[in-house]
């Protein structure tokens, strides 16, 4: 295998971590709208991702630096192209961030209103927002025979497009839920049990339509086996929901994530952005690659750095592994 593929693989890979880990986080963003009942509640949901978020969100960074450093022309194409919808994204992951550290900063209401509403949007908006823009990469769009992106932001909002945005919406609304079961205790744990049933419905149908279109058009024998470990492992994870099994279904509705992803990197490769006007202008592994004596740097930096990013990462996980309630935030309150 050359360099090139092996970095097309280390880059799907941290986009499938980045998705997991960050999945959930947007999930439990959104549902401090539609799970949570009051603001003593609101902090209970907050605070199960409040000490891994922004670890979460070490894998976008690092996927993006990879993408730039192992395939400058992808970088390129992708980041002009899709610049107004990842400046979104950007946008609101700032705001996010600031929303989680200056919530409870004031004790007025309106301004805890305000930053709770910021959360819920900030968390919503970008959870839509990759599955459009993934979409997108995986269906073609207009490059020309430069590898200049020559669309514009309407061509974005395709209908397969637009699919793959609810379906990551639904997903990591669904992960988030089953994410909350597993980390709280009491009636706010047995009400996300419910609530991710009925997300996880919609999600099992707009995601199986979203994936057997992608088969259809661009999938081959590997990606249809991906797309039957996402489809089984979603319905698996809704039956380990239903029976009260909070460690199963996270696994469960994580490797639904993990397979899904997979499916669309199997389904691009060896394309890295295929253009929609003329095949022969796709950007490949080949033609969007570094040198490959600057791939064997990065080979080399990665191997060393990424144990001792995911030895350090898991230990925060192990170390905040406990459940939480609203008994734990009362005292605080008052």
């Amino acid at each position: 295998m050359e360099l090139h593929d092996v970095w097309f693989v280390l880059i799907a890979v941290l986009w499938i971590g980045y998705f997991f880990l960050e999945g959930f986080d947007f999930g439990v963003g959104v549902l401090t709208k539609l799970l949570a009942r009051n603001r003593i509640e609101k902090r209970v949901l907050i605070n199960t991702i409040g000490p891994v978020w922004d670890g979460n969100e070490v894998w976008l960074l690092t996927a993006g630096g990879a993408t730039f450093a192992a395939f400058p022309e992808w970088y390129a194409t992708l980041f002009s192209g899709f610049y107004l919808p990842l400046l979104i994204i950007l946008v609101c992951l700032i705001v996010r961030g600031v929303a989680f550290e200056y919530r409870a900063k004031r004790d007025e209401e309106n301004w805890q209103r305000n930053w709770e509403n910021a959360i819920f949007w900030a968390s919503l908006i970008p959870a839509v927002l990759w599955g459009v823009a993934f979409g997108n990469i995986v269906r073609g769009v207009k490059i020309d025979e430069n590898f200049n992106y020559v669309g514009n932001f309407w061509d974005l909002l395709n209908p397969y497009a637009i699919l793959g945005g609810l379906v990551t919406l639904t997903l990591f609304t669904f992960h988030g839920a089953v994410f909350v079961g597993l980390k709280t205790v009491g009636d706010i744990r047995v009400r996300s049990g419910k609530l991710a049933l009925q997300v996880g419905l919609a999600a099992a149908v707009l995601a199986l339509l979203f994936l057997l279109w992608t088969q259809v058009e661009n999938g081959d024998g590997e990606s249809l086996v991906a797309l039957v470990v996402a489809v089984v492992a979603l319905v698996a994870a809704l039956v380990a929901v239903k029976a009260g099994r909070e460690g199963w279904a996270f696994a469960l509705s994580g490797l639904t994530i993990v397979a899904a992803v997979a499916m669309l990197f199997l389904s691009l490769f060896p394309n890295v952005m295929p253009s929609s006007l003329n095949g022969d202008w796709n950007l490949t592994v080949t033609n969007a690659s570094s040198s490959p004596y600057t791939l064997k740097i990065m080979t080399w930096c990665a191997g060393i750095a990424t144990p001792i990013v995911l030895l350090y990462q898991s230990w925060t996980y192990w170390v905040f592994r406990k459940r939480i309630g609203t008994q734990h935030i009362a005292e605080a309150v008052h």
